[in-house]
């Protein structure tokens, strides 16, 4: 049986792999709520929302080590991927591994620099180390847009054929700061990957280093069998961890990731999977004493890790101001329906970028600085491809870490996200004295009515206390360069009143907004 291991333990991984890679670069919204099955089992949100999947983690990591790093993170699975490319690229010889010694010292600082930030109020380090959200961003930046340009191609031959099956798609969540961020993200991880196999999770990522010492006490291990052994490496040139030194006859326990390559490249079934209870060999023993001779080492090196988790940010530029217009200076950001408020949303988002993916009209997007340096790429709303629908709940019911709440229909629709204002010298009637009406057709809670003007001519006005912020004025407004009806963002979201029965309307957007 435990010659099987590794062939199972592949064949969950690309199941898992698989349904994460569809999650995000599904654009027909097929799983809708199920999408949020596998996510919810990740460390990171099931820490943040404080589920009860939180102990399965627990569980499964005290019992079998760290074979969630194997199995169910999809950078871990993808990482394997790119190592295994590597191989069949560069050759079995050039691609052998050998033990090294651990990096003690960054990889629990980093993991140290995590934790601190985090339960001082700040989740912007865990944000851009948490493996599964820094897969979710790889999937929807990087990803994505190639999948959604390679289905346009397709349905262009498709259909020039008289095959509808196929239809194309616009391409809208790009945005240039998240894609910088998580293309330099995915260099260095794919970088790791492909020289050094699980590097990345055993010096940079903390939920690896956490595991790592949870894996110290689990029951089952990776351990040798001294009367069977021949040390001849090959367990650790097969080894992606560069945790067995084979000629010592010891495991790092905390580096190995449970992947069984070291059972299958065994030929004398030196080396099994076995309940083996916690105990200091003496290399243990030597690296616990380094460290201790090396405080001052580590605070340097603690130091320097803090430095290179500092990412550039780009601010974006403003449009040229025209004398004769006001600009829409937005004070307060839009967090998207659930959040309750920005402060608790930024606190447990950590950019997996899943509502984005899924929303289904592409309203949500990557964030720069709208909630400032600590939530860049986490969703915000933007009105310029599209409204947040009024019946839709879909972003609130995913989200795997409880930033967003899930709504029911009939809350959504009273959610007050922002509120609507009317800038007078933008609008179109106002300028050039013509007819317009779009802000008011298309919105579904009567918070925008048309009032008498002049010369018969009807201008718009707001109602605060109706508008739930859902931005389908401001998207259909023709005014340019600035729209004439922009909405600002509540910082805590607030309960708007309820229209009469009967008198919501969903809003249809046509082509010219009038």
């Amino acid at each position: 049986m435990i010659k099987f291991l590794p062939l199972i333990r592949r064949m969950v991984a690309c199941l898992v792999f698989l349904f994460f890679l569809f999650v995000f670069l599904d654009f027909t919204n097929l799983l809708d709520k199920q999408a949020d099955f596998l996510p919810r089992v990740q460390w990171i949100p099931a820490l943040i929302s404080m589920s009860g999947l939180l102990f399965f983690l627990f569980a499964l990591s005290l019992l079998f080590g760290r074979i969630y790093c194997s199995v169910l993170c999809p950078l871990g699975i993808l990482q394997d991927i790119i190592s295994f490319v590597s191989r069949k690229i560069r050759g079995e010889k050039k691609s052998r591994l050998n033990y090294v010694e651990p990096s003690t010292i960054v990889r629990f600082s980093i993991m140290g620099v995590a934790l601190l930030t985090f339960v001082f109020g700040s989740s912007l380090v865990v944000l851009l180390l948490d493996p599964y959200s820094n897969f979710g961003r790889i999937a929807s930046n990087l990803f994505r847009p190639l999948y959604l340009l390679a289905n346009n191609v397709i349905a262009d031959i498709a259909n020039s054929t008289g095959n509808f099956f196929f239809y194309k798609v616009e391409i809208t969540t790009i945005n240039m700061l998240s894609v910088l961020t998580t293309a330099g993200i995915f260099l260095i991880t794919g970088a790791f990957a492909w020289f050094r196999g699980r590097l990345y999770c055993n010096m940079i990522c903390p939920v690896g280093s956490f595991l790592g010492l949870l894996s110290h006490f689990s029951l089952f291990k990776m351990v040798f069998n001294e009367s069977r052994c021949t040390h001849c490496t090959l367990c650790e040139k097969k080894c992606k961890s560069q945790c067995i030194d084979s000629k010592n006859g010891h495991i790092d326990q905390t580096r190995c990731v449970t992947c069984f390559n070291c059972i299958s490249a065994c030929k004398s079934d030196g080396i099994s999977y076995r309940i083996s209870l916690p105990t200091k060999s003496k290399a243990v023993q030597k690296e616990e004493k380094k460290s201790v001779d090396n405080m001052e080492r580590r605070r340097i090196l603690a130091s320097t890790g803090m430095m290179l988790l500092s990412i550039p940010l780009i601010r974006a530029e403003q449009l040229a101001n025209t004398s004769k217009l006001t600009a829409i200076n937005r004070q307060t950001p839009i967090a998207p329906p659930g959040a309750k408020s920005i402060k608790e949303f930024s606190k447990k988002c950590t950019a997996c970028q899943l509502c984005i993916t899924q929303c289904p009209s592409h309203v949500l997007k990557p964030a720069t600085m709208h909630y400032g340096i600590e939530g860049i790429m986490q969703p915000t709303l933007i009105y310029t491809t599209g409204f947040c629908n009024f019946s839709c709940t879909l972003c609130s019911t995913i989200c795997p870490t409880g930033a967003l709440k899930p709504l029911t229909i009939e809350e959504k629709k009273t959610t007050q996200i922002g509120i609507a204002h009317f800038i007078t010298e933008n609008c179109i009637v106002y300028r050039d004295e013509t007819d317009c009406g779009a802000c008011s057709e298309h919105c579904p809670t009567q918070a925008v009515k048309m009032v008498d003007y002049k010369d018969g001519l009807r201008i718009p006005k707001v109602t605060p206390a109706l508008c739930v912020g859902c931005g389908g004025c401001e998207y259909i407004c023709p005014a340019t360069p600035y729209k004439a009806i922009y909405v600002e963002g509540n910082g805590i979201h607030l309960k708007a009143e309820k229209i009469e029965e009967g008198k919501q309307e969903e809003p249809q957007v046509d082509n010219f907004g009038f």
